[in-house]
């Protein structure tokens, strides 16, 4: 019998162009890159177990995780809140891939392996938050919405994680979208045709920094 193996490919393979995108003649407003190659673990408390859960993870990250809308940043991982006593784990290396935090969590969580079912896209730009605000209705003022705050909410009617990152060394706001695979090609050209008029800067993948 011939040997078959599965070649993981990125759901935005065919999509991503890197260049240019849109009003051209000034510096692009909107900067688009897509991060590969991480780990993404779903950790949901079972019931009654959510007081057990927020302690295995302070045990395992050295933190509380986050039980309202906000991103916590460790050094070799990113807690996302997700919903009610629920958070995902982003990291890379398999640092905590799922056979490292099934043992952490195996009294208190059930979890779930998203991976390769998620992509994720970086949003960057001074006109970054024009751009979103056309496909979302979250205020994303850095009042209303600073470095650290997460949401999960809809893109034009997709499903997404949202986060603010750190700032870009020039001091522009990051904004992290994660979508289920199935849908991160439909959500990219959505994001391009928003852009468009602001010019963009399509950027080659990168890897979880």
């Amino acid at each position: 019998m011939a040997e078959f193996s599965w070649i993981a490919r990125s759901p935005l393979e065919k999509a991503l162009v890197v260049g240019g995108y849109g009003a051209r003649g000034t510096a692009a407003g909107v900067s688009l890159t897509e991060i590969r190659n991480f780990d993404l673990i779903q950790v949901m408390a079972r019931r009654g177990k959510a007081a057990e859960l927020a302690k295995a993870a302070e045990t395992r990250f050295g933190v509380a995780a986050p039980n309202a809308p906000k991103a916590v940043r460790v050094p070799d991982a990113t807690l996302i809140w997700s919903g009610p006593d629920q958070f995902l784990v982003l990291s890379k290396g398999g640092i905590h891939a799922m056979e490292k935090l099934s043992q952490a969590f195996s009294q208190s969580a059930s979890l779930s392996d998203q991976s390769h079912a998620r992509a994720l896209i970086s949003v960057s730009g001074a006109k970054a938050r024009s751009m979103l605000a056309k496909l979302l209705s979250l205020d994303l003022h850095p009042a209303a919405f600073p470095a650290g705050t997460a949401a999960a909410t809809a893109v034009d009617h997709t499903s997404i994680n949202l986060w603010r990152g750190n700032d870009r060394p020039d001091g522009q706001a990051v904004f992290n979208l994660l979508v289920f695979a199935t849908f991160a090609e439909s959500l990219w050209h959505t994001m391009l045709d928003a852009a468009a008029e602001y010019g963009v800067d399509i950027g080659h993948s990168e890897e979880l920094g």
